[in-house]
């Protein structure tokens, strides 16, 4: 049975209940990114708790006085993004993060979280923050306090001595590591359990050197095989996955061989990582948008002149083994690294991913069901399907055909309410005037 069928065989019975019914909504297309298919006019229905009920067309089915139209428009899942650090501002590089208190991150939290939720992105992953600061975000937004996608979150990232979750920019004498920082197989394994107390929802961890830390190299690798073993080991144990920051070829091979279950950047990777990638089953989490903003706008935003070399040695070899993964089958899920750029432009990776490789439908699919896979929402996020929360997104025109029109989301819903709806005409003229902040109605790791 195809999915279109089955959406008619419950849309009936689901309509039948109206009393249940929270509300439906129309749409002129809508894409169904299992089958890369566009069906035409569709009417989704959701409960008053924001799950979708029933999807089918609008033929079926007297339209309720209160439903929403959006003539013109195209219908899709919310997006999601696996690597982004709310708490942290495209503005906060080098020697200034310094000046950025947890209180002041905190407050950031909430401001980009508003703007990501604005872009379209409904469900995303927190993976790396001081302080807990996403842990409290996520809460927030939980509890209908603050704007803001669904989360999960990682709490501090994990890191050696001196690796690239440290902190290197102090001298000597004020003895000060970051929270995250543990040595040895053992110690892993409390800072672990100590994480997970704190309320982490998932573990990440810095397995190889980075682009915008002090003083150490991305293809160099910091933790061993064994603390890396200690750490999945411990975390899995506990109902937690696994992101991994590595650049460096070694890093990446020897995370994978750990059990980790996404590998974050993978710039270096060689064709017996991208095998391993895919005979173990681990996600691909490659940040190729950032480059273009490191290189143009880095030295204006803080960053170190040795994070600029850096990203020149390495930017464009990521692009091109990105393209060799994907070529070589593997498992890819969407993640930009927001904070390294300004947050609400993470669509903006879109268009790289198109252009290194895939087509429009195999990058919606990495920021749709892959990316809910990875997180094990699968059967919460990432399709509309019934059971599903009723987490929408519309633009006009075919992202299919321009995968550029994820820039510029006009339709927003997440869990049955509409955050935001900028009529289709006035969409381009706004975000170009004002950004995703008027489009409303209603410490960073590469």
């Amino acid at each position: 049975m195809s999915l279109q069928s089955g959406w008619q065989s419950v849309f009936a019975a689901a309509l039948f209940f109206a009393g249940a019914q929270a509300g439906a909504l129309k749409c002129d297309k809508l894409i169904d990114v299992n089958s890369g298919k566009i069906f035409a006019d569709q009417v989704i229905v959701f409960d008053k708790d924001g799950i979708i009920t029933a999807v089918g067309p609008a033929s079926s089915t007297q339209l309720p006085a209160d439903a929403i139209s959006l003539p013109g428009r195209t219908c899709l899942p919310g997006l999601i993004d696996v690597h982004v650090h709310l708490t942290g501002d495209a503005t906060d590089h080098g020697y200034q993060a310094l000046g950025v208190s947890i209180p002041a991150e905190a407050i950031k939290g909430v401001k980009n979280a508003r703007i990501t939720l604005m872009a379209g992105f409904t469900t995303v992953r927190n993976v790396g923050a001081t302080g807990y600061t996403d842990v409290a975000l996520r809460d927030a937004v939980a509890a209908g306090d603050v704007p803001g996608p669904r989360m999960q979150v990682s709490g501090p990232m994990m890191s050696i001595t001196g690796g690239h979750g440290d902190d290197n920019l102090l001298p000597y004498e004020f003895h000060h590591s970051e929270e995250g920082v543990a040595d040895g197989p053992w110690a892993m394994r409390a800072k672990v359990r100590e994480i997970i107390k704190y309320g982490a929802d998932l573990i990440k961890i810095a397995a190889s050197g980075g682009v915008l830390s002090k003083g150490d190299s991305p293809g160099a690798e910091q933790m061993t095989l064994e603390e890396m073993q200690a750490i999945v080991s411990e975390a899995h144990k506990l109902g937690r996955k696994v992101a991994a920051h590595a650049h460096g070829t070694q890093a990446i091979k020897d995370a994978i061989l750990a059990g980790v279950d996404s590998v974050e950047h993978a710039s270096l990777i060689d064709p017996e990582g991208i095998a391993l990638v895919r005979s173990h089953g681990t996600y691909l989490v490659f940040d190729i948008y950032n480059d273009d903003f490191i290189l143009a706008e880095g030295p204006s935003h803080g960053m170190l002149p040795e994070s600029i070399v850096k990203e020149r040695l390495i930017g464009r070899l990521q692009r091109e083994n990105f393209k060799k993964a994907f070529q070589g089958g593997d498992k890819m899920a969407f993640g930009t690294d927001a904070a390294v750029y300004p947050h609400g432009d993470n669509a903006k990776q879109f268009a790289k991913m198109v252009e290194w490789g895939m087509k429009p439908i195999d990058a919606l699919r990495a920021a749709a069901i892959n990316a809910a896979d990875l997180m094990g929402w699968k059967d919460k996020v990432g399709t509309i399907a019934p059971g599903h929360y009723a987490d929408i997104v519309a633009v006009s025109g075919n992202p299919l055909e321009d995968v550029k029109t994820l820039e510029h989301i006009g339709f927003v819903m997440k869990g049955g309410q509409v955050v935001k709806n900028a009529a289709p005409q006035e969409l381009v003229a706004r975000h170009r005037a004002c950004g995703y902040r008027s489009a409303s109605i209603v410490r960073t790791t590469s």
